[in-house]
């Protein structure tokens, strides 16, 4: 899926936790495997997933406790069963709700399960050989020492910022880590055993999916959690203090989605710093995401041409400034270490927000793919997510995770919106939320942009009720489940009909 590729493609977004199922929340275990048959049946080629790594409090994919590790939820019980880890009957009496996940229930019943599993790991004769071979590889020799102390220190101090715990620790003095290993050695190995796990799990999904013929998208945050491993493991790469408090935080200015901005609140990057060792940090936080995924998003491209700081402490996004980020000298950088030069980049770009006039230069001097959506495309025949406007090398979506549902954007349009994007689309007036979403989908398909993507809701046309995320709240958000037998043979037959009608699959020979 780089610029090199020519052929139309089509696909849909659906992140794991949002998979049916009796276990709370949705994982990597058969229901997954069934999800993939039918996006394939559906004439698809892309999977597009949010970022996969363990969520911080909020449970947001998009606020990490690491950037490299694998989430501990999207580990499936099934497939623990299958392995002869977990008896079946541990299985019976699962929490939470088919109809959202209950992050508060799912959590400790699951570590419950993985904890029990690792037990019996562990009684097998070849166990240590097991971890020990999965810590020296490559893929985690950067990453994973690091990762478990971290996770075994945070459980150790009941979850709080290692900002807070001893000076020694948090300062990460080399005799106090030794000693916190040793003192925690058997947390370390249970928390090994958890990653050994996912990434198992997880190779065996990317192989399901090739044989499916369908490219997983991924998606990394521009930012990490100030609250992760990467942040306490390499403070001088951030903007904070001598204590590890942030100097300043990320966010964005008032725009679509917020009247005051979005005050992210992540610690900003040294940049400076990272170019001084050949933005090495994020080489590797690159090639760890290409390995869970074929093409990987890049959240918030705009802060690699400028990024927007806010001074700590500021109780809105407001009163920032924008910045100069690393531009093309990251680019150079990533593409050269990689193996790839700028046009053939496995990246795509988000370049949604306030895009000024050098984040357009940063994307045409790199080259990577731009992000459309049309929900945003209706306010006049000049914007550039107008689906007359979308630009060939471009990905397009009706909606993405933070938008509402095209069903609930639709339904809450003023009369004289609604009748130009009915206009637009071909439906009449008086058309239903479920008809007018089947000619946005319609209307995508047949535009120029070469790549499209389709939320899951929208296939089915859901309400409000089904999105994903609302920007700026930071309750009751990523909860969504696909009600269990939604997806048909209808459904899948219709989406395959219209890429084969818009020239986005052909059918085997």
């Amino acid at each position: 899926m780089t610029s090199k590729d020519q052929h139309r493609t089509a696909g849909v977004l659906l992140h794991p936790t949002s998979l049916p199922g009796r276990f709370g929340v949705g994982d990597l275990g058969p229901e997954l495997a069934r999800f993939l048959e039918w996006v394939a049946a559906a004439g698809q080629s892309i999977w597009q997933v949010l970022p996969l790594g363990p969520p911080d409090f909020h449970n947001a994919p998009y606020g990490c406790l690491s950037a490299f590790a694998g989430n501990p939820l999207l580990i499936s019980p099934e497939l623990l069963v299958a392995e002869e880890l977990l008896p079946e009957e541990e299985l019976q009496e699962a929490p939470g709700n088919p109809d959202w996940v209950d992050f508060g229930a799912v959590k400790p019943w699951k570590e419950r399960l993985l904890r029990q599993a690792c037990q019996r790991f562990l009684e097998r004769s070849n166990a240590e050989n097991e971890l020990t071979t999965f810590t020296n590889a490559p893929e985690q020799r950067a990453w994973l020492d690091d990762w478990v102390l971290f996770e075994a220190l945070r459980n150790r101090h009941e979850d709080g910022g290692w900002w807070d715990w001893p000076a020694e620790i948090r300062d990460r003095d080399p005799a106090a880590l030794n000693a916190a290993r040793g003192e925690l050695a058997s947390e370390i190995r249970y928390q090994t055993f958890v990653q050994w796990v996912f990434f198992r799990q997880w190779d065996a999904v990317r192989k399901k999916a090739a044989e499916h013929g369908l490219q997983i998208l991924g998606d990394i945050p521009i930012y990490v959690s100030w609250n992760s491993a990467e942040v306490w493991s390499r403070p001088d790469l951030f903007d904070l203090d001598a204590n590890g408090y942030p100097l300043s935080v990320a966010g964005v200015p008032p725009d679509y989605f917020s009247e005051t901005g979005q005050l992210w609140g992540n610690p900003i990057f040294r940049w400076d710093r990272m170019a001084e060792e050949g933005y090495a940090w994020w080489v590797e936080r690159l090639r760890a995401n290409l390995r869970l995924a074929d093409v990987v998003r890049l959240d918030h491209f705009r802060a690699f041409a400028s990024y927007w700081r806010v001074p700590a402490g500021e109780e809105t996004a407001i009163n920032g400034e924008w910045v100069p980020g690393p531009r093309t000298a990251f680019f150079d950088a990533v593409g050269e270490a990689l193996g790839h030069s700028l046009d053939d980049l496995p990246l795509l770009a988000e370049d949604l927000g306030e895009v000024t006039p050098d984040v357009g230069e940063l994307l045409e001097a790199v080259g990577l793919p731009c992000m459309r959506v049309l929900q945003f495309g209706f306010d006049n025949p000049d914007s550039i997510h107008a689906p007359h406007n979308l630009p060939r090398h471009s990905i397009a979506y009706t909606g993405t995770h933070d938008n509402n549902t095209t069903a609930g954007w639709y339904a809450g349009l003023e009369h004289d919106a609604r009748c130009v994007v009915n206009d637009y689309c071909g439906v009449s007036e008086d058309a239903s939320p479920e008809t007018f979403v089947h000619a946005m989908v319609r209307t995508l398909y047949a535009s120029v942009a070469q790549r499209v993507v389709i939320p899951v809701q929208d296939v089915l046309a859901l309400p409000t009720t089904a999105r994903m995320n609302l920007p700026g709240d930071s309750e009751g958000n990523w909860q969504w489940r696909l009600p269990p037998g939604r997806l048909t043979h209808e459904h899948a037959g219709a989406l395959r009909h219209l890429a084969w009608l818009t020239g986005r699959w052909k059918e085997p020979e």
